[in-house]
Parts: structure tokens; sequence; C-alpha cells
């Protein structure tokens, strides 16, 4: 059964099960919405680096802070059109696109990232892009050129959100990811975890996400990566387990959702992954870079397919599911 009425109370009870009980619970509830042997594999490219006017206090591509990221402009479409085949070519099936801007603006760069939605798009593969706030308008537009799915983060609990972003509110994201539900544009939206928060941020942050009106089709989990030059460059690498906790209690609330393993992935072994695929993990960005930060590469991720016995998720599957 899907709820969107979930209360506090009773996803802190869910994410304090016992760690066995609770991966468990989660693989069981996997197995009856999900095919288990199926992953969805994501390349993601960072289409236009650092320089970007937010303060959010884990990003090394805020121009405030002095981190070592190779700072460009938006690339040209022909490089990002090479990447994304190669991408394709190694077995992804979406392909994500994030440029380091507060908002989208209607220029003449908007326009060329419209043309590159449209040319990957052609290639066959389901289009993602992150962007920042966009406007109905806008978020139309992207969905007309071809776009699959919108990538915008919480982040966060509201009431931790302060003590990381202070250049836009929750409420901006909220509202993004309105304007992409009205387009008709897939919501991807999930949250970092050892921003410093507590526990029960965590599970707040759960339940804004599990209580919209419909439940993001895609959810990543992300651990903190402690970038130097970034004020939470000296905060503690976030425990294995959380991250297991995490993802089986997000799998529980939202059992439809693709629950992407992502930023931390590189940190984890090969066991480690298998064990957040058993909680509920179905999604991976594949690629060495994950925006400005380190990831596995597309032939470790090979290997780990064959050894644990998973396949690539076709694209627009669900969308085929839902036509039928």
């Amino acid at each position: 059964m899907i709820r969107h009425d979930w209360t506090l109370e009773e996803i802190k009870a869910i994410y304090n099960t016992p760690l066995l009980e609770l991966v468990y619970r989660a693989a069981s509830i996997h197995r009856e919405y999900q095919d288990t042997a199926e992953v969805q594999v994501c390349t993601l490219l960072s289409i236009k680096t650092g320089g970007c006017p937010e303060d959010c206090a884990y990003c090394p591509q805020a121009a405030r802070y002095n981190t070592d990221i190779n700072v460009h402009g938006l690339l040209k479409k022909e490089d990002v059109m090479s990447y994304a085949q190669k991408a394709k070519e190694a077995g992804s099936t979406r392909f994500c696109m994030g440029a380091a801007w507060r908002e989208v603006r209607d220029n003449r760069d908007f326009d060329r990232v419209l043309d590159m939605v449209k040319g990957v798009n052609e290639l066959g593969m389901e289009v993602c892009c992150t962007l920042g706030m966009l406007n109905e308008e806008q978020a139309k537009k992207l969905a007309d050129a071809g776009l699959f799915a919108y990538n915008h983060n919480l982040d966060t609990s509201r009431d931790h959100y302060e003590e990381i972003i202070t250049t836009r509110t929750y409420d901006d994201r909220l509202q993004t990811l309105e304007n992409v539900r009205k387009a008709g544009v897939s919501v991807c939206c999930g949250g970092i975890i050892g921003l410093g928060e507590s526990h029960e941020d965590r599970i707040a942050m759960l339940w804004t996400l599990s209580s919209l009106p419909s439940h993001p089709d895609s959810v990543p989990i992300n651990a903190l990566t402690r970038v130097k030059g970034t004020p939470l460059e000296h905060l503690p690498k976030v425990e294995f387990w959380d991250m297991v906790r995490m993802i089986a209690t997000t799998r529980i609330l939202m059992p439809k959702a693709m629950v992407r393993l992502s930023a931390g992935r590189a940190e984890m072994s090969m066991s480690d992954q298998a064990l957040c695929f058993m909680a509920g993990a179905n999604s991976i960005f594949t690629g060495e870079k994950l925006l400005t930060t380190g990831n596995p590469s597309f032939e470790e991720d090979h290997m780990m397919f064959e050894l644990l016995g998973l396949k690539p998720r076709e694209a627009f599957k669900e969308q085929e599911a839902s036509c039928c």
C-alpha cells in the first residue's frame, strides 16, 4: 500500500528498527514492488562547473569557497553528446546534466541546454537535468524538449536547512518540485546525510519527501563528500550503517521510487554496496566523476553487476508500464 500520510512517530519507529530487521523488512517491500535484479544505471555530467552564487556549505562549486575544482563555462553540445554516447555504450540508460546555477534564466545558455536535452533524448536515453530553481514556463520548455526527469534535492530537514544554506529557502525548493510536477516531468529529489544534522533531521526530511502529493520517482541518498575549502570539510565521515538505515527506511516509505545510492559510493566496498542493494537501493551513478568528485568507473560497476547478478534497468520502463 502506497501511503502519503506517514507520521513522524511512525517514521521514527521504522528508522530505529534493529538494523537486520529493518533491512529484511525493506528487502521484502522491495521485492513486492520492484524487480530486485534491476538497477537503474545513470551517468552525471557537469555541463557548467563552479562560480555558483549560492552558499551551500557542502558544495565545492560555490564561488565564495576556495576549492580546487576546474571551473568552466557551459560545455559545447558536441562535447556533451560525445560523453552521452559513451555513457550509453557503457550501459547507462539515464543521462543527467548538472549546471552550477542558482536558477534557470531565460537566455542563450538555457536555449543551449534545451538543445542538449533534445539531442540526448534522441539517443534513446532518459534525460535528467539539475539546473537550480526554475519556474513553470521553464519546466514546460524542458518537458517539450524531451526532459524525462528533474533533480532538485531538499538536502536536509526544514529545521536544519538554514544551517547549511541561506541563499534560497526550503519553500523555494518545494516550489520548484511543484513546477516540475505540473510540467509532467519525473521528480528526482532526495538529500544528503553527514551535514551535522541529527537523526531527527533525517527522519523529518524523509517525512517531507513521503508526504509530497506524489512521491518522487527517484530519491537520491547522498553521503557528504568532504571537500577541502568548504565549511563542512572537517565533519566526520558518514557511518556506512547510517546509509543502509536511510536507504531501507526510504524504501519502506516510498516503495515504488527508485532509491539512488549516490555520493559516498566511491568509499564503499562491493560488499557494502551489495547490502545497500539488499536494503532497497536500485539506482546508481556510474562513471569516473559525480559532478566534481570521484565515483566508481564503468568497468568497476560492470564487474559488480556480474558478481551480484544485477542487470541495468531499461530506459523509459515506468513510462511504458503506465501506458499498458
